[in-house]
Parts: C-alpha cells; structure tokens; sequence
C-alpha cells in the first residue's frame, strides 16, 4: 500500500551539472586566491557541512573553506565567487525537462503526495522557490533545514511526516548518490533508481528507470 513519493533533486528531477560546477568552482578559485587543488579537497571534505548547513550561509561557507587552504580573501572576492555559484545553482533549477513537470503534475492529479528530499546548501535550497518545480510537491525535506543528511533516516522521516505517512507506504527515487537508495530502503520505503541524468549507482539490484516521464505509468494511482 503506497500513498507517497519521495523525489530526490539533483540528478533526478533536474540536472546534476556536475561539469559545470567543475569549471565554475575552478573560476571561483580564480576569484577567490586560492590553490584549486586544495580548494576542489577542502570543498569536498566539507560536503556534509554544507550540506546541514554548519557553516550559515554562501559567503561565509566560502570563507571557511578558503581559510583551510590557506588564504583569506576580501569581501569583494567573496562576493564575486558567491555570485558566480548562485548563477549555477539557478541555471540547473530552471533545467528540468518540460516531460518531468508533466509526468509531475500527472502524478499529483492520480492522488500522489509528494515530498522532495534533497541534499542541498542553504543557498540553493533559497533559489527552489524561484523554480518551476515547487507548485508540485507537498512538502520538502531540505538537508540544511532539517540538519541530516542523506542517508540519514531523520531526512526521509521529516518528509514522511509532513506528509502524514509511514515510510513503508512511500516510494522514493533517486539517482543514487550519497547511498540515498539504500538509505531509504532501510527505513521501508521502496526505492526506485532513475538514470537520466547520471548512472550514480550502476550496481543498484532495485527497479530502475530511465526517464521520470515512466514514473505515472509504473506507479499508476495511490492505494
């Protein structure tokens, strides 16, 4: 019996971008004074920080990160590499496929409840409302609001929650980064792997699509 579907964001319903964010994060470098080899390991080993929200918000997660390799750049500099990733951050938003906003309205219009479960920075998680896709969910479970992240059970709970049901009458998908398949499968939630933008888990046993356009069509109507 299932009610819910629980979406991941990037590279499920839009694009994970992950070659831009390379050469913006290596112009970023450039702005800020810094050593891109260091910056590229220093940023990724604070990906859980970001991601909960540890350090506030984009110019000061930018200076925290820039101190650890060694630099302290100005508030202009900062403020020209904050532009630079919220411009990205807007641009992947707005590219989600006019198939996944029809296969989502769709879904809402069958009786779906939808929640999306992101793992996302705070800046980003300000830019969602400017998208085409909030009118579509019903709730949303923001890592750096909720301060977990996937594959944390407290993120998919707070989702489940807001939406008024247990995990086990929820269906969640994703394209499998961060051990979100398996993080939901723990918890009951039946997890369903997506290809579309990015093969992030090829070994995934589970059901797998390849355009969330086959979503209303596998799922059908809520029980």
């Amino acid at each position: 019996m299932r009610r819910a579907l629980l979406v991941d964001l990037f590279s499920t319903l839009v694009p994970g971008g992950e070659a831009e964010r390379e050469v913006v994060n290596q112009r970023m470098c450039a702005v800020l004074g810094v050593d891109p080899e260091a910056f590229t390991r220093e940023f990724a080993a604070a990906s859980y920080e970001r991601f909960t929200g540890a350090y506030g918000d984009l110019p000061n997660t930018l200076r925290v990160i820039a101190r650890r390799t060694g630099a302290e750049p100005t508030d202009g500099q900062v403020h020209e590499a904050t532009t630079m990733r919220r411009e990205l951050s807007r641009r992947l938003l707005n590219a989600v496929p006019p198939g996944t906003l029809a296969a989502l309205a769709e879904l809402r219009s069958a009786g779906w409840r939808i929640g999306l479960v992101s793992n996302i920075t705070s800046e980003t998680q300000l830019q969602w409302r400017e998208s085409p896709l909030p009118p579509y969910f019903d709730t949303t479970a923001f890592s750096a609001e909720v301060g977990a992240a996937k594959p944390e059970p407290k993120i998919y709970l707070t989702a489940c929650e807001a939406l008024g049901v247990p995990p086990t009458e929820c269906y969640f998908l994703g394209d499998g980064n961060d051990g979100e398949l398996p993080g939901a499968t723990a918890l009951g939630i039946h997890a369903i792997r997506t290809t579309e933008h990015s093969d992030s888990a090829p070994t995934w046993p589970g059901p797998t699509i390849t355009s969330f356009t086959e979503l209303p069509g596998l799922l059908g109507r809520p029980a």
